[in-house]
């Protein structure tokens, strides 16, 4: 397996964000996914209703593991939960994966408003882990938080680009248009706008950590990140499209990542 994708996240049991979110993405797009846990949150398509971390030393040798092994081309990281976890990860990326493609998505709430970010992080994953990624895909409500900045999109996405990565991918599906645009700015100067119509959906669960692991995808199997965005954009919109008349859980049900394998499955 020539492209090997690894998710450094959180887990979800009930299959719709998280690890097992990403390790779907991966594998809908041919590639190869690996994980490292880094924090266990309890939850369903309801909530969560509690978050265990894991021991410092864990999470390092799952890292130690991963990398003596099968070193990845690229790296998706969502979950990170507290600023010693956040440092730990940012030593070891500086240390071994220096020309590794890194897309972060820097999760803050579960769907169901749930924290997995503590409020004390916010300020190490601006330090610690922004200047090593690749691409940053916040929502809006998230880059409000990291940005304080609350002006239009292109506005917000030039002051996400100046605390160091490469390129941020601003998501717009908190906007109250009737379009879900998202922008697309890099440290070059280009910019795009990714449009679609917005879909009205319950079933919307891990969204973030599908976009983000249908990026690191991409780039593992080559593409530039401007194109890595604009398929994995067309990609969510028709897992969202797929999985609109399903029902899982009693919460948010989660998108259909094999709807081009499986398309008139339905749960």
């Amino acid at each position: 397996m020539r492209h090997k994708c690894l998710s450094i996240a959180g887990f979800d049991g009930s299959g719709g964000a998280g690890i097992q979110a990403d390790l779907k993405t991966f594998s809908a797009f041919g590639c190869y996914g690996m994980s490292v846990l880094t924090a266990l949150p309890v939850q369903n398509t309801i909530g969560v209703r509690r978050c265990y971390t894991l021991p410092l030393q864990c999470i390092e040798e799952q890292m130690h593991a991963i990398f003596e092994d099968i070193v990845p081309c690229s790296i998706k990281i969502g979950m990170l939960f507290s600023v010693e976890i956040i440092q730990l990860i940012a030593h070891f990326l500086e240390k071994y994966a220096k020309d590794i493609p890194i897309v972060l998505d820097p999760v803050m709430l579960a769907k169901s408003g749930d924290a997995l970010l503590q409020v004390d992080a916010i300020d190490a994953l601006k330090q610690y882990i922004i200047p090593l990624s690749t691409i940053v895909t916040p929502n809006l409500p998230e880059a409000h938080e990291l940005t304080g900045c609350m002006g239009e999109m292109p506005v917000v996405a030039n002051v996400l680009l100046s605390l160091g990565a490469s390129a941020v991918l601003l998501k717009g599906g908190h906007t109250q248009d009737e379009h879900a645009n998202d922008f697309y700015l890099d440290n070059t100067g280009k910019y795009l706008w990714l449009k679609s119509q917005r879909l009205i959906s319950n079933n919307t669960h891990g969204t973030g950590c599908t976009l983000s692991a249908a990026i690191a995808s991409c780039l593992a199997l080559g593409k530039d990140l401007p194109s890595s965005c604009q398929i994995a954009k067309h990609y969510l919109f028709h897992a969202l499209q797929a999985a609109q008349l399903n029902s899982v859980g009693k919460g948010h049900g989660p998108v259909h990542h094999f709807y081009h394998i499986w398309p008139t499955l339905q749960w």
